[in-house]
């Protein structure tokens, strides 16, 4: 796992890689664009942007994949059981001392090089993802961003001439996921897919209740993995299913996928 800051970029980029960044800007396929974008110089399988407040809020996320919706599907996951929290260059950010001005990382790291066995295998080893390359943004207000691209299992690692195109792109991704938290329409959903926002309004156990329902779990396995009752976990489910507005577990799983 290694990190290192982003050297500056005087060369030009392409228009059309440009213009597919800027277009995901206010939208609710900010990580489509951005993954567009980048295949047209880097082979990559997902897209993730991450983006969290001084409050350690989740303010954005964003997910898209080259095949099917894995990667949303993931991405309601990490909201719902705050993967965040061990997202190694989430938590990395978070424990840096604010800047002056905004600073841009890049990020690297291995499936097996995540601690946390959970997250790895919810984020890496069930979806099969070897790596990921991340450009990492801090920012004096104390927002932290990762914006990262994902190699399966399928493709070649990450080396120096892919390192360099994702560096020549990072200041460009940087702001154009600063303007995107900006926008009017970010505020609002755009910038989460529609479930993972009204899953930040429940509360802790009961996003954990969700997050084991959304991974395929039956009640009785997600009160055993949570160490509480069957009745228990009911309770959190009626009323995670109440505040989402939603009336079954079929109605969740939709949700998930729309």
């Amino acid at each position: 796992m290694k990190r290192w800051p982003v050297r500056a970029n005087e060369g030009a980029l392409a228009a059309p890689v440009v213009g597919s960044v800027l277009a995901g800007i206010g939208t609710a396929h900010l990580a489509a664009s951005y993954l567009a974008a980048m295949h047209r110089v880097l082979p990559v399988t997902f897209c993730t942007v991450f983006a969290a407040g001084a409050n350690g809020r989740i303010e954005t996320i964003s997910a898209a994949s080259s095949y099917g919706n894995t990667a949303e599907r993931t991405a309601e996951r990490y909201v719902a059981e705050r993967f965040d929290r061990l997202d190694p260059h989430m938590a990395w950010l978070a424990g840096r001392k604010l800047p002056k001005r905004p600073q841009l990382w890049l990020g690297h790291h291995r499936a097996e090089e995540v601690e946390d066995p959970v997250y790895r295998a919810a984020c890496y080893g069930d979806v099969g993802i070897r790596e990921r390359a991340s450009v990492l943004l801090l920012l004096p207000s104390g927002q932290r961003a990762a914006v990262s691209f994902y190699r399966s299992l399928a493709q070649p690692d990450f080396g120096s001439a892919d390192f360099t195109l994702l560096e020549a792109h990072a200041a460009l991704l940087a702001d154009a996921t600063t303007a995107h938290g900006r926008s009017a329409v970010a505020a609002r959903e755009a910038a989460e897919p529609a479930l993972a926002s009204r899953l930040l309004g429940l509360s802790l156990r009961e996003r954990e209740v969700v997050g084991h329902l959304l991974a395929g779990k039956t009640a009785k396995e997600a009160a055993r993995e949570i160490g509480v009752e069957l009745t228990t976990v009911r309770t959190h489910q009626y009323r995670a299913f109440r505040r989402l507005g939603i009336r079954s577990l079929k109605d969740l799983l939709r949700g998930a996928r729309a």
